[in-house]
């Protein structure tokens, strides 16, 4: 018994640890937290963070896989099983993406990613590979299925994915640096649900002339 609770208490310092480095950085920034302050806050010792992470760098790309990027592997299995309409995905993937923006701690890693890419701009390069561009590839696929299934009108790709993205970053940078401002809280969820219905129409192929409908 008193294995299974060391071993129990093991598997729960990682997340523990996760968590202290998500604290930290978000109030004193990534280049001032060192790895002693991220152990005090989870009660551990420096050389016991170390067991897990090897790096502060290490910690913020976990952080990241497990705010944003574990939810884009999921969704990414998923597409070629879904039978729905194009539609009906894009905004299910909006809908999931958007719930994680307006309610996940885990949307001060942008924040931090900017604040620090002089000194750190390996930070920025791990975002670029493994948030944004998976993140834009996801879009991009969605777009041409609908684009090949004649439900969305013929336009790049490539563009209609960063219009996807766009109101995520707002809600992210508004929730951790304007929201403190806001006399009342600002409705997250009516904007999102304001960009997918926007998104939609615009993406929506157009219907067919009267005379082709008729044949």
């Amino acid at each position: 018994m008193a294995a299974l609770r060391w071993q129990r208490r093991k598997d729960e310092r990682a997340p523990a640890i996760l968590r202290a480095a998500l604290a930290c950085f978000a109030e004193s920034g990534f280049a001032a937290t060192r790895m002693e302050d991220i152990a005090t806050r989870a009660g551990i010792t420096k050389g016991t963070v170390y067991l897990y992470f090897d790096s502060k760098a290490a910690l913020f790309q976990a952080l990241a896989r497990q705010a944003i990027g574990a939810r884009l592997g999921e969704i990414a299995k998923g597409l070629e099983s879904f039978e729905g309409s194009s539609e009906e995905l894009l905004r299910m993937v909006l809908s999931t993406l958007g719930h994680i923006a307006r309610t996940s701690d885990g949307v001060v890693l942008p924040k931090i990613m900017l604040a620090e890419v002089g000194q750190f701009p390996e930070l920025a390069e791990f975002w670029r590979r493994e948030i944004i561009d998976r993140g834009l590839a996801l879009f991009e696929s969605i777009i041409r299925r609908g684009i090949a299934r004649g439900e969305f009108r013929n336009m790049p790709p490539q563009h209609a994915a960063r219009l996807c993205v766009a109101p995520f970053l707002i809600v992210a940078f508004w929730r951790t640096v304007f929201s403190r401002f806001d006399e009342t809280p600002y409705d997250y969820q009516g904007l999102i649900d304001a960009h997918i219905e926007t998104l939609l129409r615009g993406l929506k192929a157009d219907a067919p002339p009267a005379h082709q409908k008729a044949r």
